[in-house]
């Protein structure tokens, strides 16, 4: 059983175009599976529906053999600690009025106590905080800052930190380095790499950077307009039978 299933997924806003047309696929544990596409061909539409922020119109998205968008809010919460998120603008992901500890405190307290931790250890919050920056690389000093006080790069560590602290099955990775400058990108990058091995977390690598999917990524998904239109092994990028969009996103990069 694949750990994600997304099967003939559609999705339409009021009096708009289609944004998702009968998306499929599926994810395996331990996988960083990448998708691809221009800016406005569907792909942060479908975070929102794999993060069950936006409904879906038809189709079913499954964790785990069970569907997840014909349920109510109530019954929802026990998946939502699984599927956690690290999104494009970290500024935007953390709240200016919280102290850094207590933003990586939040999952935890909504839903850890219900999880069973593997890697990390709760006996007191300045501990589990500490183990968190430590995991991201950044010093337990950082914890009594705001956001404000601290670097993009930084910021976006933190937003990793926060998504990994209850040790989700799933991180949706959604343009997790566009904002920050090119060594921040490839420290980031080879951050989320390493804890991804060692945490045993799934991703779903989304940039319009098809370079930095490839970096990143087992398996790679081009997405246009709304519709998956190829799914290769990263060792198939420059395969002859490649759909012509992707030999479009390669021949931008070369």
């Amino acid at each position: 059983m694949s750990l994600l299933e997304v099967n003939h997924v559609h999705k339409r806003y009021d009096h708009g175009a289609a944004v998702l047309k009968d998306v499929s696929f599926t994810m395996e544990r331990g996988q960083c599976l990448g998708l691809a596409g221009e800016s406005g061909c569907g792909k942060s539409t479908l975070a929102r529906c794999l993060l069950l922020i936006e409904p879906i119109d038809a189709g079913s998205i499954r964790f785990e053999g069970i569907p997840l968008h014909n349920k109510n809010e109530r019954r929802l919460k026990p998946y939502r600690k699984h599927i956690q998120a690290v999104l494009q603008n970290p500024a935007a992901a953390l709240n200016p009025k919280l102290k850094i500890k207590d933003s990586l405190l939040d999952p935890y307290l909504q839903f850890g106590r219900e999880a069973e931790l593997k890697h990390f250890q709760y006996t007191n919050e300045k501990d589990f905080v500490a183990q968190l920056l430590g995991a991201v690389e950044l010093p337990s000093s950082l914890a009594d800052r705001y956001p404000h006080e601290l670097s993009g790069g930084q910021k976006q560590r933190v937003t990793i930190a926060r998504a990994i602290s209850i040790e989700p099955a799933v991180i949706i990775l959604d343009e997790p380095t566009s904002s920050l400058d090119v060594l921040s990108q490839a420290a980031v990058l080879g951050l989320l790499d390493r804890l991804r091995k060692q945490l045993g977390t799934s991703y779903l690598f989304i940039s319009h950077d098809l370079s930095a999917v490839y970096a990143m990524s087992q398996q790679v998904m081009v997405m246009r307009e709304g519709t998956i239109v190829d799914r290769f092994a990263k060792e198939q990028l420059f395969a002859e039978e490649r759909h012509p969009y992707t030999k479009e996103l390669i021949s931008m990069f070369e």
